[in-house]
């Protein structure tokens, strides 16, 4: 639910050339193997074979190619400028995966989580049959649980791995039955509260003739902290690095030395481009976030991390605990980028080989839209789409321009302040619930609103399926009584703490909502207690006012546990609901709605 938030080079590879792991030791082979060479002096197989690894991560149902400044990347140019690309849509991703592997005998394809959940209305209409339909189409061969994959909790994400039709609304295709992922889910960290095994299978192996790769699969630890709680209900999160150092043995007690974890955590790299160097000055010190310390303690058993949830592209070495060179990779989302590696195998001693020196990286790879579309992709599209039309092509509003939302940098967003009022306008009057200001989390805006028109629409109309994309989980509204000073430490939430410490959450707020955010402190200090305002008026921290947020916000979501003292609930319309109702009562095709200002957070930097 609030996943926070890139290309294109000749293929270089990464062969992990020189390091073999010997059982439970982890010492170091001397002398680097070349691919292919003879083993013995006879004839026959060489003694290692190349194996490539093509990855991405957080899909998100992206099937269409996505709007406005989310369906960009960002490629850093020789001379330090930057250039936007627009990449995505499973059309071309398709097209690049099939393009990637031709040539290579051994390919396995793998992803980090959130290939479904938070998804466009053409997938998320259907519960996201329409992307497993996909997955299996291009050849996903596994992928770990993401803490989107949650969003309809535990027994419809089984539904999604292993199949059947919708327990409410049945099978989407009319006569038609879900077979399910012919890819494996794993979820090696998530267990039963009552039976303490875990919920999906936690490792998987891969093999092709004598070569196995064992794959590892884990979510965050804190996924309770970003799905609500009845998407996680009956079930624990373990520690990452714990869980896939548990299954490293494991699977090594199996014979299976290769190992690749698949975890749905990441880094924030020190730039937004897809080919920034994440290793300049040295290994890994263009990186920071959770997947550093994971890293850094993961067992080097383990030969390579694909990571995902930060929504970031990097290719980082960060040594493992026994100072050996691994990579960590990340492939942004939407389906705007993979990763493409290659993983040296060592028949003899059925491990990865590793150099301990610099070796070339794996490659992120921009899905360009430039490049033919798949027609098996197309025909998916197209028989989704009609299915979706009556519903997805209604008209919901005007707009005067490109209103940005998810892919703003921004603290506040344009689209989070009309999303916030829409919120507001909604659950104001007495017997709404008489909110007096809204709030909304950041991560819950999934897209912008673009003026160009997708499909047949006309530009600047904003239609049913680009609205859902924006606010697809359809989280109900709540009022609820705080005091002001329960209000300041929300604030003061977004900047500290161990959840959005080290990677802020700035809410959206709701016009009369206005305060000042200094960046040059840290911690709660951020958040300049004697600006935060009211319509004008300073808020009293003894007094109580009426606040308006989705139910995810309500119990506690993104790290905001104050949120859970709240008082005198009242549950409203849903947050889409409100958006649309908003967006029909303020625009006209005469008349469009305009960005709005986005003036209500002043920061100092």
């Amino acid at each position: 639910m609030s996943a926070t938030p890139q290309r294109h080079r000749r293929a270089r590879r990464l062969t992990f050339a020189a390091i073999a792991l010997t059982a439970g030791a982890g010492a170091m082979v001397a002398a680097a193997l070349p691919a292919g060479a003879a083993s013995g002096g006879g004839t026959g197989p060489g003694r290692t074979v190349d194996v490539q690894m093509l990855s991405f991560n957080d899909f998100h149902g992206t099937l269409e190619p996505p709007q406005g400044s989310s369906g960009n990347v960002t490629e850093r140019q020789a001379d330090g400028s930057t250039k936007a690309i627009p990449a995505g849509g499973v059309e071309y991703l398709a097209t690049s995966l099939r393009e990637a592997r031709k040539g290579h005998e051994y390919s396995v394809t793998a992803a980090a989580g959130d290939i479904i959940g938070a998804s466009p209305l053409l997938s998320g209409l259907f519960h996201d049959e329409p992307t497993v339909e996909a997955m299996n189409k291009i050849g996903l061969d596994v992928t770990s649980v993401g803490n989107h994959e949650f969003d309809e909790g535990k027994n419809e994400l089984r539904r999604m791995a292993y199949g059947g039709c919708h327990p409410v609304d049945g099978c989407a295709e009319n006569g038609g039955s879900y077979t399910g992922a012919e890819f494996k889910y794993l979820a090696a960290n998530v267990t039963d509260e009552k039976t303490n095994r875990p919920m999906m299978s936690p490792t998987f192996i891969w093999k092709k003739g004598d070569v196995k790769i064992g794959f590892i699969g884990v979510t965050l630890e804190g996924t309770p902290d970003v799905v609500t709680a009845d998407g996680v209900k009956g079930l624990k999160f373990g520690d990452e690095v714990e869980t896939i150092n548990k299954y490293a043995d494991e699977l090594n007690k199996q014979g299976v030395k290769s190992i690749v974890a698949l975890i749905h955590e990441g880094g924030l790299p020190a730039n937004g481009a897809y080919n920034y160097d994440c290793d300049a000055p040295g290994a890994g010190a263009g990186i920071s976030g959770a997947i550093v310390d994971i890293a850094k303690n993961v067992d080097p058993k383990v030969d390579a991390l694909v990571t995902g949830h930060t929504h970031q592209a990097y290719a980082c070495n960060i040594p493992d605990p026994a100072g050996n060179p691994r990579m960590v990779t990340s492939a942004a989302s939407y389906g705007r980028v993979f990763t493409d590696t290659t993983l040296t195998y060592d028949r003899q001693t059925k491990d990865i080989v590793r150099t301990p020196i610099s070796a070339p990286k794996p490659v992120n790879k921009v899905v360009s839209r430039s490049q033919p579309k798949a027609a098996d992709m197309t025909e998916l599209i197209q028989r989704w789409t009609a299915l979706a039309a009556p519903i997805a092509n209604r008209p919901q509003g005007f707009i005067s321009a490109d209103i940005p939302g998810r892919g703003s940098e921004k603290f506040e967003k344009p689209l989070g302040d009309v999303i916030a009022d829409a919120q507001l306008e909604a659950l104001a009057p007495a017997d709404k619930g008489g909110a007096q200001l809204a709030i909304m989390n950041p991560g819950g805006i999934r897209a912008d609103l673009a003026y160009k028109a997708a499909g047949a629409e006309g530009d600047g109309v904003v239609t049913y399926g680009e609205s859902y994309t924006v606010q697809p989980f359809t989280n109900m509204m709540n009022v609820v009584d705080l005091t002001g000073a329960q209000l300041i430490t929300a604030l003061q939430q977004q900047v500290s703490g161990t959840v959005n410490g080290p990677n802020p959450k700035i809410l959206q707020i709701s016009k009369g909502l206005t305060y000042t955010l200094d960046t040059t402190k840290s911690g709660a200090d951020r958040i300049v207690v004697d600006s935060v305002k009211l319509n004008g008026a300073a808020l009293d921290p003894a007094k109580t006012y009426r606040v308006a947020m989705n139910e995810f916000l309500a119990g506690g979501g993104d790290g905001f546990t104050i949120l859970k003292e709240h008082k005198n609930k009242l549950v409203g319309a849903s947050d889409l609901d409100c958006f649309n109702a908003y967006l029909a009562n303020h625009s006209s095709q005469a008349a469009p709605l305009a960005p709005p200002a986005a003036d209500r957070i002043t920061v100092i930097q």
